[in-house]
């Protein structure tokens, strides 16, 4: 039988080589020697026909055709993942492991705490958990990526087949620097007063899903960042203002190193949800759930 020109050993070599940044990083994360990785990527394009990476200095670079392969390879890989899960999930009902996404403004204590109870009573089931924000934890649950959405904000994708718990609402809370300007005046906090602000917006980490945009005013001055706890750091820096969740801000409410300003704005206007795909059948998914719901209902 003829070789196939492409396998998916050759497509972990590739994802590793971009997201590490080297040939020598991609061998570390992979147990090889850095000859290995190299042969792989040698032939993998003497069987393709086609160039994949570019020398730019010392680096090495996806040319226009390996940025395709990688990007396409990706899905394949995560195919194959999923392949090798479900089929373990036919042979006992149980799944080897539970992907979970928590968005990144809502408390991941509890969830912790129900994964904590879980892992008593089934200790054989291991657990990947990211962070996500808004849109973000909606498009990695609908792609298959993760099993289970912690947080996820409100409305519920129609149409996804999803199932999804209602979770207590997020306090949202305008958080400044003592001494602020903001907090002479004994007026509520308005769009207006915000518009003349250095704003920390946390990006939306959706990649294919229309983002999402929260508490996003016109403004001078904006710091956008990866996660909740990036805009926190900043905001306790002084980079700029923002609204944060209360139980993610009150120690430093309580320390002093940040003061809350009442706003027009703020509030728990958003619903927040525990989701999972109709089609998930797997008996830890069904026992993970309500741990879930029962410790984020009892805080």
């Amino acid at each position: 039988m003829k070789e196939a020109p492409l396998s998916l050993d050759a497509l972990q070599v590739l994802d590793a080589i971009e997201r590490r940044g080297s040939f020598a990083a991609a061998a570390e994360e992979l147990d090889r020697v850095p000859s290995a990785i190299s042969y792989s990527v040698q032939k993998l394009e003497e069987n393709l026909g086609v160039t994949l990476f570019q020398r730019v200095g010392r680096n090495s670079r996806l040319t226009a055709a390996g940025r395709y392969l990688l990007e396409n390879g990706r899905q394949l890989l995560q195919t194959a993942q999923s392949l090798g899960q479900q089929t373990r999930e036919v042979a006992t009902g149980w799944e080897p492991r539970i992907r979970v996404a928590l968005d990144s403004a809502y408390d991941p204590q509890p969830f912790f705490d129900a994964l904590a109870e879980f892992s008593r009573s089934h200790p054989a089931v291991d657990f990947d958990v990211r962070e996500e924000v808004m849109s973000g934890g909606w498009e990695v649950l609908e792609s298959d990526q993760v099993d289970l959405l912690v947080g996820g904000q409100g409305p519920v994708p129609s149409h996804q087949g999803f199932r999804a718990e209602v979770l207590p609402a997020v306090d949202m809370l305008l958080a400044l620097r003592p001494g602020h300007p903001l907090l002479d005046n004994p007026d509520l906090a308005t769009e207006q007063d915000l518009a003349q602000e250095s704003l920390v917006v946390v990006h939306d980490s959706a990649r294919n899903l229309i983002p999402r945009s929260t508490r996003f005013v016109p403004g001078r001055k904006y710091c956008f960042v990866q996660s909740i706890q990036h805009k926190l750091c900043a905001q306790l820096a002084g980079v700029g203002v923002g609204f944060l969740p209360r139980d993610i801000v009150q120690p430093w409410f309580e320390s002093g190193e940040l003061v809350e300003k009442p706003s027009e704005m703020a509030g728990s206007g958003t619903d927040h949800f525990l989701a999972w795909k109709t089609t998930n059948r797997g008996k830890g998914l069904k026992a993970l759930v309500p741990l879930v719901c029962k410790h984020y209902r009892q805080d």
